[in-house]
């Protein structure tokens, strides 16, 4: 079964058409760099799928249901620049913000449910700020405690929104390494990527976007000087010439 499924998805903000006749099917256990130039509409197509911005036309299915029927199976990492990291939280609270869809908004997180929090923390090495105000971390601290708080969700298929944007070398390591695990652990990633130097990399499925699908598929089949070029308008450089 498709964990992911999108079928002649198009979208736009006011009267400007952003998306258009985007199909594709997503198989589980892969791990994909949704990659185009600025103005492609790679995030808004990740907003769309999760039903924060609306459709013009288009269905969107998730592992043969709807989102509403699996949001438990479907993880969330926006972009850092979107988030208020001046609310008044700690990282700890911020993870368990990621729990709230099956404890409930209106419950205490209880000892289990902390102790969850703290192991996704512990994993992207972020355990000793547990108590940090968010506002006091660096960026790359503040992405670290943002994967945290989708990797507590254990969800099926992760979304995110260029986590590696504005870190440190070591976090982006680190989240790389994250999310290689997550795909041997049998989950499905999906990430919009900036850097066509790290694609081939980082990820074994490539989606080449500009407010359509150029093409998608495994990497090595996708990824070509022709392809990208196609994508970027015909203007870009291929990175592998001297």
């Amino acid at each position: 079964m498709s964990v992911l499924k999108v079928d002649n998805l198009s979208a736009s903000y006011r009267k400007n058409k952003v998306l258009y006749d985007v199909n594709f099917d997503v198989k589980p256990g892969s791990l994909t760099g949704i990659v185009g130039p600025n103005g492609a509409g790679k995030s808004t197509l990740l907003k769309v799928m999760l039903e924060l911005h609306p459709k013009l036309s288009g269905n969107v299915s998730f592992f043969g249901s709807t989102l509403a029927k699996t949001k438990t199976k479907v993880g969330y990492v926006p972009q850092r620049g979107s988030v208020d990291w001046d609310f008044p939280t700690n990282a700890l609270d911020v993870v368990l913000m990621g729990l709230y869809g099956k404890i409930g908004w209106f419950k205490w997180p209880n000892k289990k449910d902390k102790d969850l929090a703290m192991q996704s923390l512990e994993k992207m090495g972020m355990a000793d700020y547990a108590d940090r105000q968010i506002s006091q971390l660096s960026g790359g601290q503040q992405q670290r405690v943002f994967l945290a708080r989708a990797l507590v969700q254990n969800a099926d298929l992760y979304f995110m929104d260029e986590p590696l944007v504005g870190v440190d070398a070591a976090t982006e390591t680190a989240i790389m390494a994250t999310l290689k695990q997550l795909k041997a652990d049998g989950k499905t990633v999906m990430v919009v990527h900036h850097d066509l130097l790290t694609v081939e990399d980082y990820f074994d499925h490539v989606m080449l976007l500009n407010k359509t699908i150029i093409d998608y598929g495994k990497t090595e089949d996708v990824f070509t000087k022709e392809q990208v070029q196609r994508t970027y308008g015909g203007s870009l450089r291929w990175m592998k010439e001297a």
